[in-house]
């Protein structure tokens, strides 16, 4: 299980080589614990914000920012292949916990991003190597988890599961447009954020904070 791990939780360069904070992870070392424990308070921190912060901003959609950015910043901390993974299933595992507690915010499009927008962006960025391609990628894997919460939350409304409010029909019309929207933006923002367009000149460790 340990050889499996390293195989797979090693450093990705595309990452490293533009994050804008300062790398926990070091070329050819395993993952440590310290760097482990970031991932998995991230992904709650994710679950938290996505389920119990509610902004009222009234735009079908809009939750994918509060659980993409804190993975996109997981990232640039711990720039490791699979790393997102393991804040997608903390996340939901917390989302899991929240609800046991007797929360009410996670709709079935929270739990949605939460479960899928960890992988989706390992996925996304298994070949990334610099800026460019990396801030595409985000945006890519923002759109596709919340247009996969528009599915989820769209089917629910057919069966009748919750949400009140508009009847399906307005409702379709106005969230196609803004989950969209907020999925890719959600992704572009978390790169600008959290990712230099440009990678690192040579010579530079990636480690240094951005100034």
């Amino acid at each position: 299980m340990s050889s499996m791990l390293k195989s797979v939780l090693t450093v990705h360069e595309g990452l490293a080589g533009t994050a804008r904070l300062r790398s926990l992870s070091r070329q050819g070392e395993r993952i440590s614990a310290v760097e482990f424990g970031l991932l998995v308070l991230l992904g709650l921190a994710a679950a938290a914000l996505s389920g119990l912060v509610k902004l009222n901003l009234q735009i079908p959609g809009h939750n994918i920012i509060r659980v993409i950015f804190p993975m996109a910043l997981g990232l640039a901390v711990v720039p490791r292949r699979g790393a997102a993974t393991i804040m997608g299933l903390s996340g939901s595992a917390g989302a899991g916990l929240f609800l046991l507690g007797g929360a009410r915010g996670f709709g079935a499009g929270a739990v949605t991003s939460l479960v899928l927008t960890g992988f989706l962006l390992d996925l996304a960025l298994v070949k990334a190597r610099r800026g460019p391609s990396l801030y595409v990628r985000l945006v890519l894997a923002g759109l596709a988890a919340n247009l996969a919460a528009l599915l989820v939350r769209g089917g629910s409304k057919v069966v009748g599961v919750g949400f009140p409010g508009l009847p399906l029909e307005l409702w379709w019309a106005k969230a196609v447009v803004s989950y969209t929207a907020c999925g890719a933006l959600a992704g572009l923002a978390s790169a600008l954020v959290w990712f230099r367009f440009a990678a690192h000149p040579p010579g530079h460790s990636g480690d240094e904070t951005a100034a």
